[in-house]
């Protein structure tokens, strides 16, 4: 008989009264499923149970339309998976696979359709686990896109996890155990690294070739006998969980010049992820595009690797369910884009007889870049910090960093990153300085919220730092913060300007399109929708100091401090992701067309399906400033 105590305090269990639940715990059982063990396939006929995670980890995964397997979600202790067939007795929609091994209570579809009948409320909890009405018409849409999308670009590469492509079992060894051994067993298994574990077979340190090179062969008098793993490992190394995207871990492991990276879950090691593991997938033509980006030599080179952005964007698209992940993705190559950009150009500088002068300094982009919500045709939005040198260094700082700025911005203009129309670069006097200098700007901003002012401190507020010392990035959120809370007035004369316009629906649900120009008939899903939910929730950010970036980042910050309500959240991240997923397919449509990437669109020419869409949206983002102009209208208006 299975544990009732864990049983009976998991989900919907846990609500049902005691007689009806010794009836379903009798007709229950247990069983363990072996590490990467297939449970079920997506379209298998029904096992006839519901399954309940007793102890371990579970993926959920789907087929894309090109017949690759991708995880879609992850079920953990206490979860239930394989119920969409209990009360349909329909094959599975999604298949599930064990990530190590893995405990679950299996109980017979039966004595759930009789508890059914006994709590009805029972199913509540099961009816709650389909999306709502706006998720039903996001998912048909993006499922639609999917079968209709062209694979020109292998992008699955992006979507693996970690638990998709790491190793395992994991070699271990003991604190005290000789060098020599560690690198026996290090030959006999074919590895680099080993992880060291104390007696609780709990990991303390991680031990490479590198270390026992660096340590040990290279030292003159050491010996392989006495040297212990405790005296090699580099103690509590970096990990990640096995739920991490593979371009995620590619990202970090480079950021952090890591070579071996241990995979972890709930305090388990569970598994482990070399570089080479990671460049493996390099074959992908997406991923080679990626490695490509550091190995190369010319500005041409980089623009000619941007022009394969719109086939990476289109197949991302085609094979996930979340346009915000496409997104991240994407601003993930313009970053590193942009990166090797900047480290050619400062490059040149130095070959042209240019010596940088000795200070820290940050190369910022702000905007969609900053947010990491990048699509396919962003402009620049840049900009440099320096440290408070003093002011007799100030030609010398002029005079390095005035022409690098210069040839940045022209270069990253013909990699395919077009100059900003209103002047936020580097190139501007007003986009550098000191800490000082930027500390000036920002409380002037707040002292005199002029409208051109605001409409500045809407896209610097989105900075992230991109080059250089972080630190100064942090510094200056800081002083952002501080000169908030000293001018609260300042918001309030955001919301004015930012929340001036109503989404584009009128009427009985009509759309409100463009009279004239080159837009007639057209609306704009960004500056209809999309930039209503970026600015309203960058507001509340500022307000709450929250140092989140993404705008659904700042959402979940924002529900766990109780501003929003768990389900007022929820309607702003499906309106966030469809309107950024209809953005990025228009965007998509229009490139592909030779046309320049933009976010008007037609709505009478979408299906009915997206124009109900698009009205629960905008809906959805109505209610979204209502709130916010009430919150910051307070005792101002």
């Amino acid at each position: 008989m299975p544990d009732i105590k864990q049983l009976h305090d998991s989900e919907p269990f846990c609500h049902l009264p005691a007689d009806v639940f010794e009836t379903l715990l009798a007709a229950s059982s247990t069983k363990k499923f072996p590490s990467h063990y297939h449970i079920f396939n997506q379209s298998d006929p029904f096992t006839g149970h519901l399954y309940v995670i007793k102890q371990g980890l579970v993926e959920i995964t789907l087929l894309t339309p090109s017949g690759e397997e991708i995880v879609v979600d992850y079920r953990h202790e206490g979860d239930t998976f394989g119920c969409t067939p209990i009360f349909t007795n329909e094959s599975y929609t999604g298949g599930s696979r064990t990530v190590k091994e893995t405990e679950c209570y299996l109980i017979p579809q039966q004595i759930l359709l009789d508890t059914v009948r006994q709590a009805p409320e029972f199913k509540t909890f099961f009816d709650q686990m389909i999306l709502d009405r706006v998720r039903h018409l996001y998912a048909d849409i993006v499922s639609e896109h999917s079968q209709k999308a062209l694979s020109g670009v292998e992008s699955y590469p992006f979507k693996k996890r970690l638990s998709e492509i790491m190793n395992t079992p994991v070699a271990t060894c003991h604190p005290q155990q000789p060098a020599r051994k560690i690198a026996q067993q290090m030959a006999a298994r074919q590895i680099r690294s080993i992880v060291v574990v104390d007696d609780d077979n709990q990991m303390i340190g991680i031990v490479t070739c590198r270390d026992i090179i660096g340590k040990l062969v290279s030292v003159e008098g050491t010996n392989a006998e006495e040297v212990t793993a405790e005296q090699l490992m580099i103690s509590d190394p970096h990990t990640m969980k096995p739920d991490t995207f593979m371009y995620e871990a590619m990202a970090y492991m480079v950021g952090h010049r890591l070579k071996h990276l241990p995979i972890v879950d709930d305090n388990e090691l569970v598994g482990m992820v070399s570089m080479s593991d990671l460049m493996r997938y390099r074959s992908q033509k997406a991923m080679l595009m990626i490695g490509s980006i550091e190995e190369t030599e010319t500005i041409e080179g980089l623009a000619a690797i941007h022009t394969t952005l719109v086939r990476v964007g289109n197949t991302l698209l085609s094979e996930t369910r979340s346009a915000p992940e496409v997104m991240e993705i994407l601003s993930y190559i313009h970053h590193a884009l942009i990166k090797r950009t900047y480290a050619l150009c400062w490059q040149q500088m130095v070959e042209l007889g240019h010596t940088p002068p000795e200070i820290r300094h940050c190369f910022l982009i702000m905007g969609s870049g900053g947010r990491r919500e990048m699509l396919l045709g962003p402009d620049q939005d840049n900009g440099f910090i320096y440290e408070d040198f003093p002011d007799s260094m100030q030609e010398e700082v002029d005079d390095f960093f005035i022409p690098l700025a210069d040839k940045v911005v022209h270069a990253l203009d013909y990699v395919g990153y077009p100059l900003c129309e209103g002047d936020v670069m580097a190139s501007n006097p007003v986009w550098r300085g000191r800490l000082s200098d930027w500390k000036k700007r920002i409380k002037d901003w707040a002292v005199n919220p002029e409208p051109h002012k605001v409409r500045y401190s809407s896209i610097f507020f989105d900075f992230t730092p991109l080059v250089g010392d972080p630190s100064l990035a942090h510094s200056l959120q800081s002083i952002v913060f501080k000169s908030i809370r000293e001018h609260p007035g300042f918001l309030y004369q955001v919301m004015q300007l930012n929340l001036s316009h109503k989404v584009p629906t009128g009427m009985w649900g009509r759309f409100t399109t463009e009279k004239s120009g080159d837009n007639k008939g057209k609306l704009s899903l960004k500056k209809g929708g999309l930039i209503y939910i970026v600015d309203c929730l960058r507001m509340f950010a500022l307000e709450h100091e929250i140092r989140a970036l993404t705008t659904l980042e700042r959402l979940k910050h924002l529900t766990n401090d109780n501003v929003f309500s768990s389900e007022t959240a929820e309607h702003i991240r499906i309106a966030f992701e469809a309107l950024s997923f209809l953005r990025l397919r228009n965007e998509i449509s229009l490139l592909q067309n030779d046309q320049p990437a933009s976010s008007f669109i037609d709505p009478n020419a979408l299906s009915k399906t997206e124009q109900d869409l698009l009205r629960s949206a905008f809906h959805a983002v109505s209610k979204l400033q209502s709130a916010t102009r009430s919150h910051f209208g307070k005792g101002l208006s």
